[in-house]
């Protein structure tokens, strides 16, 4: 019997889950075996699980789980240098050059285990089967907005926390912004589900928004009507080919941008579009000045649909549903393709 074990998030700030009770019910009708762990952060509480059934286990106890259950989380796991030894699915951040994914990849080799990676979840066209990218544009966009409006106050953006949902959100926003003319806001990977997210929130809030995408960036560049923007978002994920939308001359070049908000979030990646920085930020201090007179900050929060937690949750979860479904033959789908992937870069180790 397949078998599902949904971790605890051991990540800080990170609420969401890739499994709702109702996603689980159905797994278990299916024949699947389903263990939810406890969690004292977690947005969807366990009753609902043991509700539908599921087996209950103790917050983080995933690493005795037997050894054929497959571990089910979204983000990172402890960076304790042990290896895994289970088939892991999650946000792996590993097949990009990345310092931390070269780790994690050892682990897994050292260990046995293998690695599914959520973002490498494909269908036969090669598009992603699940994402959490529209409710990432959207809190992404948000928290762009709120670095602005801090600046234009004279400082820079204080520590943000989860919302109950987009209504407050949005309350908090126009609350922040208040009556001050508004910025323009330019958003690269506009057709994608993040910059779909991105330019909603922007109207939201009565941004003007140049939504550009494969056709406005094919030249490769140079694309100064990125500097001439006050708000710049870039909603696409970091590919060999990827050309760069922000040099590191744009500290120092003459410029509007004041704000970039890096929804796609991957400055360690070898393919990174935008060079004036190399470090994500958190929670705590959402804001990296990278250039001053005039100022220019950077937010670039690597787990922002956890903003919106509930709704980021549900959503994730239906669109995962069917391929979850399909655990049963993970040699085979998308498994079979995500499983190709990891082999290929676990064996350049």
């Amino acid at each position: 019997m397949t078998h599902i074990w949904v971790r605890a998030e051991q990540r800080p700030n990170e609420e969401r889950v890739g499994l709702t009770p109702e996603g689980a019910a159905k797994l278990r009708a299916a024949g699947l075996r389903v263990t939810v762990e406890e969690s004292h952060v977690r947005e969807i509480g366990i009753e609902g699980y043991r509700g539908a059934g599921c087996e209950i286990a103790a917050e983080n106890s995933w690493p005795t789980a037997p050894s054929d259950a497959i571990i089910f989380g979204l983000k990172e796991l402890p960076e304790d240098g042990t290896p895994l030894v289970h088939r892991h699915i999650m946000f792996g951040h590993a097949f990009k050059g990345q310092p931390a994914g070269r780790v994690l990849l050892q682990r897994l080799k050292a260990g046995g285990g293998a690695l599914y990676d959520l973002e490498y979840l494909v269908d036969e066209s090669g598009r992603r089967v699940a994402a959490f990218g529209y409710w990432a544009g959207y809190a992404g966009a948000a928290l762009a907005l709120k670095c602005w409006a801090a600046q234009a106050r004279g400082g820079i953006c204080g520590p943000v926390a989860k919302y109950p949902g987009k209504g407050d959100l949005l309350a908090d926003l126009a609350a922040d912004l208040g009556d001050a003319p508004r910025p323009r806001a330019l958003v690269i990977g506009a057709l994608g589900r993040v910059g779909t997210g991105a330019a909603d929130l922007c109207a939201a809030m009565g941004v003007s928004v140049t939504k550009w995408d494969m056709a406005e960036t094919a030249h490769g560049g140079p694309f100064p009507e990125v500097l001439a923007h006050e708000i710049f978002l870039n909603c696409i994920l970091a590919r060999p080919g990827c050309p760069v939308f922000v040099p590191a001359s744009a500290r120092t070049a003459p410029r509007a941008l004041r704000v970039i908000g890096d929804i796609a979030c991957d400055p360690t990646s070898d393919f990174s579009p935008i060079k004036v920085y190399d470090h994500t930020t958190d929670w705590a201090a959402p804001a990296l000045r990278v250039a001053n007179d005039p100022p220019l900050d950077v937010t670039a929060i690597d787990n922002l649909p956890s903003l919106l937690p509930r709704e980021a949750s549900e959503d994730y979860a239906a669109q995962l549903l069917p391929s979850l479904m399909a655990l049963g033959n993970l040699e085979a789908g998308v498994w079979g393709r995500a499983k190709a992937e990891y082999d290929r870069h676990s064996a350049a180790l």
